[in-house]
């Protein structure tokens, strides 16, 4: 349940810096489709920690959760534009966490086996 709590947490999180209205931020001097890519590797590994045992449920849920973002950004008109562009970042911070997750996973079984 503590899980679901913080997952839950951080997709508000993230959800609450992405819909909010543009002047409500702090300026922040990195390049946007980075923001998206880290943004969203961060929360799939988090997703992927808690439910490894899950991981294209994980990466679809977080996936979408992008997608809804970008639509949501793209109708409310509170200073936010939904672009494409930012769905595709969010998609590279996906896979890179579901890769890097992959690669530890894999290797941590070769080293089981060598023990």
């Amino acid at each position: 349940m503590i899980r679901f709590a913080v997952f839950g947490l951080a997709c508000a999180a993230v959800l609450h810096v992405c819909l909010a209205p543009t002047q409500a931020l702090p300026t922040v001097d990195v390049w946007d489709k980075a923001e998206h890519a880290v943004t969203w590797a961060a929360l799939t590994l988090l997703g992927l920690l808690f439910w490894p045992s899950r991981p294209w449920r994980v990466a679809g849920f977080t996936l979408a959760l992008g997608a809804a973002v970008e639509i949501l950004q793209a109708t409310m008109g509170l200073g936010r534009k939904g672009d494409a562009a930012d769905l595709l970042a969010d998609a590279a911070g996906v896979a890179a966490a579901a890769a890097a997750m992959g690669l530890f996973r894999r290797r941590r079984r070769g080293l089981g086996e060598r023990g």
